[in-house]
């Protein structure tokens, strides 16, 4: 039976994130990628799902009184429990079309600084999904793997994750963390500081997609070196008398307005390196710094940090899916990285 079970079984792992949740399915690599929005419509005081990831986004922001669009993780952790257990199970069953006889195994990276009750939420939300066991491993760990940094040798790596709710700090060594620091700044910061700044400087009201768009487009973390940069054409409601109006930002306002959440990305980083062991801060001088995360893809940002710290910076070649390939790969090598599974049992 148990070679049945197995035959049927499709163990995964789940990059449950902020902004997007990756699945990894065994044997198979990452398989899916969906924003971690719901879209639901509260009927009698009961929540009924009408879409999940990317048909959900659609929503965001556009949706009559009677639907709501939410993002159920807030910096790395479950905000909303119902919402985030529907959509987990929406996405196992997405990757896992088995019998009720195949539960699968799943592992789940979670934030370093995720507190005990975190991280119950997290396990009780994907065991209710559907999973028959699951186990969790610290987000920075994950990151590294997925990265392909040598985390097992006994020499220090830092990587610094950069995701949509949370930046996660780490130096590693002998296959664990000796520090982390976990900075509640990252993508979604970045998409605040730029709607913020539009009010203000403009008195443009712009959509949280819209700000996405233009970081993506054009974000940069340094200021450009002609004092303008690219430029782009956006669409929000004027502030003064409340038309729709349309306007150009260019890169050097971006660059100005994502200039707190930067900073702070680069002074969790210098805290890192003072808090770091004197011989591994030298094996770090020497490999330089990892970037990874959605945020590390941000323009420029890796020349920003080089100028603060004065470190290599390099920014992982598989970025966006460092944390559920390194993920997979404690899934697909279980035993020789079991010590970085919290299993809780």
């Amino acid at each position: 039976m148990a070679w049945f079970g197995g035959l049927f079984t499709t163990d995964m792992a789940i990059d449950l994130g902020t902004a997007n949740t990756l699945v990894y399915v065994k044997g198979k690599g990452v398989i899916l990628n969906e924003p971690s929005v719901v879209a639901y419509h509260v009927k009698d005081g009961v929540k009924k799902v009408l879409a999940v990831g990317e048909d959900a986004k659609l929503m965001l922001g556009r949706t009559p009184g009677s639907i709501e669009a939410i993002r159920p993780m807030r910096e790395g952790v479950i905000a909303d429990f119902d919402v985030a257990e529907a959509m987990i199970k929406a996405f196992i069953n997405k990757v896992h079309k088995r019998g009720f006889f195949s539960k699968p195994r799943v592992i789940v990276c979670v934030p370093h600084g995720a507190t005990p009750v975190e991280k119950r939420a997290i396990r009780t939300s994907v065991m209710t999904a559907g999973a028959k066991k699951v186990g969790l491993i610290a987000e920075p760990i994950a990151a590294a793997i997925g990265a392909g940094m040598p985390i097992t040798d006994p020499t220090g790596n830092m990587v610094v994750d950069i995701g949509g709710g949370t930046t996660e700090v780490a130096v590693l060594s002998l296959g664990d963390i000796v520090y982390a620091r976990s900075v509640r700044v990252g993508g979604d910061r970045m998409d605040e500081a730029i709607v913020s700044y539009l009010r203000r400087q403009h008195n443009l009201l712009i959509g949280e997609q819209t700000a996405e768009r233009i970081k993506m487009t054009i974000g940069t973390a340094r200021m450009p070196d002609d004092g303008r940069g690219q430029s782009m054409q956006i669409r929000g409601r004027d502030l003064l008398n409340g038309v729709p109006k349309e306007t150009e930002i260019n890169q050097a306002q971006v660059a100005e307005a994502l200039a707190e959440p930067v900073q702070q990305i680069c002074e969790a980083v210098m805290i890192a390196l003072e808090a770091t062991p004197p011989d591994l801060a030298a094996d770090i001088v020497d490999r330089g710094v990892m970037l990874t995360g959605g945020g590390a893809l941000l323009g420029e940002l890796d020349l920003a940090l080089r100028e603060q710290t004065g470190l290599a910076i390099s920014v992982a070649d598989e970025a966006l899916n460092c944390v559920a390939l390194g993920t997979g790969k404690a899934l697909e090598y279980e035993k020789q990285l079991r010590h970085v599974i919290d299993y809780d049992s």
